[in-house]
């Protein structure tokens, strides 16, 4: 399997990054790089772990930066802008704070370069417990994993990860179905996830955090943090929208991004 991130190349221009957050893939910002296209070269990646990209024990910030610093490299791109939602903000950050010279402008949605606390292990659990080899579909998972995830738009996001097994590939134990990221890796490297970007030197280039204004990812207490990494950095909350801002209010979402990346206001 390629060591390459798993992408998705549409439009031409200045080069644009987009990067998922956890347990998601690079459809996830499907909307927004269809927006982003008709004026710039715009690259969807798939995380390690994630979507069709390779699997690893290994899955921290460092890492993680060091594929997107590779693919990067593999396609050519000196510098690029990068657009990072959630666990993908903090890649970005920790690109920017480990590459420097590699980005142009960054812009952070929704999540802040501090350490959480654990807060997907009903999902973990829920999504490992599902008996893979009596789902016959969708249909069949979604029963299963509700008893762990209540909200049925987060399993519906969930269950985008369960891919059909090709015949040929189908194992004896009957198994139709299958997770395309490594839920394993993801569990065991958790602490990974939720701690804070790493770097002892502020990247001084332009950054732009978005934040959901019902969304307690960013919090007032974390602007020390945010300004001793990111001193350049400006906040803009989009009102009446959570962690998912740039689906709940994808038109806005873009507008805040050509204004930042361009200086312009979006037309």
């Amino acid at each position: 399997m390629s060591v390459i991130l798993n992408h998705r190349i549409t439009g031409e221009g200045a080069p644009l990054i987009l990067m998922h957050g956890v347990f998601g893939a690079l459809e996830n910002l499907g909307a927004i790089a269809r927006k982003f296209h008709t004026n710039w070269q715009v690259h969807g990646l798939d995380l390690r772990n994630h979507g069709s990209s390779f699997h690893a024990d290994t899955m921290d910030y460092p890492s993680m930066a060091g594929d997107v610093i590779a693919y990067m490299d593999e396609q050519g791109l000196d510098k690029a802008c990068l657009l990072g939602h959630s666990m993908g903000g903090k890649v970005a950050m920790q690109v920017a704070l480990q590459a420097p010279e590699r980005v142009e402008k960054l812009i952070v949605a929704d999540i802040a370069p501090v350490a959480y606390k654990a807060g997907h292990d009903a999902i973990l659990e829920g999504m490992m417990r599902v008996d893979l080899a009596s789902v016959r579909s969708r249909r069949d998972a979604d029963k299963q994993l509700a008893e762990f995830v209540e909200t049925l738009g987060v399993r519906q996001f969930l269950l985008m990860n369960l891919e059909r097994i090709p015949n040929e590939d189908q194992p004896k134990d009957g198994s139709v179905y299958r997770w395309r990221l490594n839920l394993e890796a993801i569990d065991a490297c958790y602490a990974n996830l939720a701690a804070a970007p790493e770097g002892d030197t502020p990247y001084k280039g332009p950054v732009l955090f978005l934040k959901g204004a019902d969304s307690a990812y960013i919090q007032e207490k974390h602007r020390e943090e945010i300004y001793q990494l990111f001193p350049e950095a400006q906040l803009e909350v989009i009102d009446g929208t959570g962690h998912w801002l740039h689906a709940e209010k994808t038109d806005t979402f873009v507008a805040l991004c050509q204004q930042f990346l361009t200086g312009k206001d979006a037309v």
